[in-house]
């Protein structure tokens, strides 16, 4: 009797938040997946059409692969230039030195900066004529691209920007970091080794786990990329920078195929759940165990 008073009193009390979760999270996961198999158009009732909407996008739509291409290029880049960043920022801010913090807190201060803000700030950085990162190539005799306007250029200006963001990925690595006894290193030096033998025989191996989390975690992020396009250039020029989530915004809330985005929706859970599972599938190389 004690028992179910107190299940029943645990209820009680995370009732706020599971009423929450059923009502605004789960609930409209259940909705939207009905929604996919469905014509609707936000101003009539959904009519049920069964797979049309998946066959739609997988054969008759360019603009569904563009935007696919689109964000697997933004990935592949975002992934490796992300982590190597945020590891070599952890590595130079993991030493004893005075008034370090400072520069640890100077380098996590952006990524708390909101995604509308840091778009504006770069597209002033980014901007041809009179951008600040033109402006420091041409001191050095350099003639930089149009960037946002040249289609070429446009996804890789999108990468170069999230690297302003790397500090949670810098801070999970300077924990990992500071998690590795001082001890190995002295016997290391003991043995004669150089800094760059500490790194690969040492660091690296005990930094798998959270270089593996941070890899997961910036998969899952990188193929959400959606406010810098929207705000910088609307998925142009010619639909370079014309990502999934912003293409999936824009058949929801533009052209109000509301059930046509659901099943974009679910084709984007299915990718990343899909990529996620082999990720862990051939995790063999992390070592938990120091």
């Amino acid at each position: 009797m004690l028992r179910k008073k107190r299940i029943l009193l645990g209820l009680f009390f995370i009732s706020p938040w599971l009423i929450g979760f059923l009502l605004f999270t789960l609930g409209p996961i259940i909705f939207s997946f009905y929604l996919s198999f469905t014509d609707y158009q936000v101003i009539a009732a959904p009519k049920w059409i069964g797979i049309e909407n998946y066959r739609e996008l997988i054969k008759s739509d360019p603009l569904f692969w563009k935007s696919l291409y689109n964000t697997l290029y933004y990935v592949a880049f975002r992934i490796p230039t992300g982590i190597l960043t945020a590891l070599s920022l952890a590595i130079l801010l993991n030493r004893k030195l005075k008034g370090v913090t400072i520069f640890r807190s100077l380098f996590y201060f952006p990524s708390l900066i909101s995604g509308v803000v840091l778009s504006v700030i770069w597209l002033w950085i980014l901007a041809p004529e009179f951008g600040l990162l033109n402006m420091v190539l041409s001191f050095f005799k350099l003639k930089g691209p149009l960037w946002l306007t040249d289609p070429a250029w446009a996804k890789l200006a999108f990468v170069i920007m999230a690297l302003w963001s790397v500090g949670p990925q810098m801070i999970i690595f300077l924990a990992g970091l500071q998690d590795i006894p001082e001890q190995l290193y002295e016997s290391a030096h003991i043995d004669g080794t150089n800094w760059w033998q500490d790194i690969r025989y040492i660091t690296l191996p005990l930094l798998t786990p959270s270089i593996f989390y941070n890899i997961v975690v910036l998969v899952i992020g990188a193929f959400q990329v959606f406010t810098q396009a929207f705000i910088m250039t609307n998925g142009g020029p010619v639909d370079s920078t014309l990502f999934y989530v912003l293409y999936l915004y824009n058949n929801g809330f533009r052209y109000f195929k509301m059930g046509y985005a659901s099943s974009m929706a679910w084709i984007l859970f299915i990718i990343i759940f899909c990529l996620t599972l082999i990720q862990f599938r051939f995790s063999s190389w992390v070592h938990y165990e120091r």
